[in-house]
């Protein structure tokens, strides 16, 4: 068990999400209805407790908050929940959207 995560790039965050890693998106809940990484799970504390205890702890996982810097922190605390593989996108949702604007998913309703 570790409690360390890397950084890494969108484009990294793309090939391990090909590949099945999780992906959840730590920022606030209008924000990620408005527009959010194909494939996103919506966490916020509400449902931190619930996520960790169905998570697959040796399944990669990516977290994205707006800009990269929440995400360091959110990423250092699931690693030391159990998580094997943990990582913080460089950037966050941003980066991402200015990368791969066509790809983005919206909640309507």
């Amino acid at each position: 068990m570790t409690d360390t995560f890397q950084r890494i790039a969108p484009e990294q965050a793309r090939e391990l999400l090909a590949q099945g890693a999780q992906l959840v998106d730590i920022r606030d809940a209008q924000s990620f209805a408005n527009g959010h990484i194909p494939g996103a799970h919506h966490l916020d504390n509400q449902w931190l407790h619930a996520f960790i205890a169905q998570a697959d702890f040796d399944q990669p996982l990516i977290v994205n908050c707006y800009h990269g810097m929440s995400s360091q922190g959110a990423a250092a605390f699931l690693a030391q929940q159990g998580f094997s593989q943990v990582y913080s996108l460089e950037g966050g949702f941003e980066r991402w959207r200015l990368m791969y604007p066509q790809e983005l998913s919206r909640d309507f309703g």
